[in-house]
């Protein structure tokens, strides 16, 4: 079958059709989230970067524990099941924040209650997600990976949007929206197939029988144990911590000490952002399954040097935009290629878990660099807590390149 046979299939499927639109709905939530805990602790609260920062690590860190516990379930449970039971429940955060607003007692206590709620949410369903995907995808799984992802950053932009109004609107019309998301996300999830996992027969019994801390523990032996996993896995983390990290405190910043924005100019470039990263996965869904994904992952990562640069000289707006479409769209390759990487080559029955550890690179280490930035932005001023994430960048291409697998790997898929 062609490729562009294989893209088609995937897309008449029903199942893989109501699946996006789980992932839309709660990509859309959560997208509001990423923009409304910033502002309103920068905007409104009015709190300076250090406890800002503070207050996102101590928001995100929970969020490592639970993805790891939410990837073993996702092995050992019909992960469809999951997904419903965490969508439904999740509108309860937000709604909570509406009625605190509304008694006029909103402060740093309930909107660090409402953050970990959502937390728990996002890092609960994440590796449920991304393993109920690959059931679905089948061998179409780098196709169904940029699809997946690049909807999801779709959705991102109009999540955005929706949380800019929160200076116009107020919080609580905000608030609601992304209550009604998450209901969605659960109602969408309900037309997708049951999918329970398929581990092979000598493995079924004793996946069964093992509790979840002895699946955690398994899938990190399981990660370590895999070099190219491992080794994308060290990459990715150690990106995070200070590129993911500027993006959820420093970027803010940026825009509201530096550029004197609101939360309507926040969202236009955050949009912006996720802008470059939908036109980052729309090539890699044409040019997929590529044979050397390696390569371009780490090629990413020294190109971003340059869109960080940009931004941290203090350019004119248009620059500042121009800078961010290119962040944009380097963190949406790499972030896809490092997904489909790990999907691609993890043991199948531990691929929920393997995914789980792979997650927290993904975003459980940003949390810990907003602890640094936060700091910095008040020791050194806002744009000079951007250089840690350049100098990051060439070491992670010259330990990618030179002293790891990934550089070398070739796609199976691909041959």
């Amino acid at each position: 079958m062609s490729e562009s046979e294989n893209q088609a299939t995937i897309w008449r499927d029903v199942a893989f059709r109501a699946y996006l639109g789980s992932t839309g709905f709660s990509g859309m939530a959560l997208a509001m989230q990423q923009l409304l805990l910033s502002w309103i602790l920068i905007g409104i609260l009015k709190l300076p970067a250090d406890q800002v920062g503070l207050i996102q690590a101590v928001i995100g860190l929970p969020g490592v524990f639970v993805m790891l516990a939410g990837g073993a379930s996702a092995d050992r449970t019909d992960a469809r099941r999951m997904l419903i039971r965490v969508y439904l429940l999740a509108p309860i955060f937000p709604l909570f924040l509406v009625l605190v607003e509304q008694w006029q007692l909103l402060g740093v206590a309930s909107v660090i209650f409402w953050g970990l709620g959502m937390t728990v949410v996002q890092s609960f369903s994440m590796p449920g997600q991304q393993a109920l995907l690959n059931r679905i995808a089948g061998k179409n799984i780098q196709q169904g990976v940029t699809a997946a992802t690049a909807i999801g950053f779709v959705v991102q932009v109009v999540g955005l949007i929706l949380a800019g109004q929160i200076d116009t609107v107020g919080v609580t019309p905000v608030l609601f929206a992304q209550a009604v998301g998450l209901c969605l996300a659960g109602v969408m999830m309900v037309r997708t197939p049951a999918a329970n996992p398929e581990p092979p027969a000598a493995e079924a019994d004793q996946t069964e029988k093992l509790g979840a801390l002895t699946g955690i523990r398994q899938g990190l032996h399981a990660t370590y144990d895999h070099p190219l996993i491992f080794n994308v896995l060290v990459i990715t983390f150690a990106s995070s911590i200070f590129n993911a990290g500027a993006f959820i405190t420093v970027f803010p910043f940026i825009v509201a000490r530096v550029y004197d924005g609101t939360a309507w100019l926040l969202a236009l470039l955050m949009a912006v952002f996720f802008a470059g990263a939908t036109l980052s996965n729309m090539l890699l869904l044409r040019y997929q399954p590529l044979l050397r994904p390696g390569r371009l992952f780490l090629i990413m990562q020294l190109s971003r040097i340059v869109v960080i640069f940009l931004m941290w000289i203090e350019p004119p707006f248009w620059l500042l935009v121009v800078a961010t479409i290119g962040w944009g769209l380097n963190m949406g390759i790499t972030t896809n290629l490092a997904r489909s990487m790990v999907q691609e080559s993890a043991p199948k029955p531990f691929l929920g878990r393997i995914l789980s550890v792979f997650s927290i690179g993904m975003v459980g280490s940003a949390p810990l660099g907003a602890i640094v930035l936060g700091w910095l932005i008040e020791a050194t001023g806002t744009l000079n807590a951007l250089i840690p994430a350049m100098v990051l960048s060439a070491i992670l291409f010259i330990y990618g390149a030179w002293f790891s697998p990934v550089w070398a790997y070739r796609s199976s898929e691909a041959q």
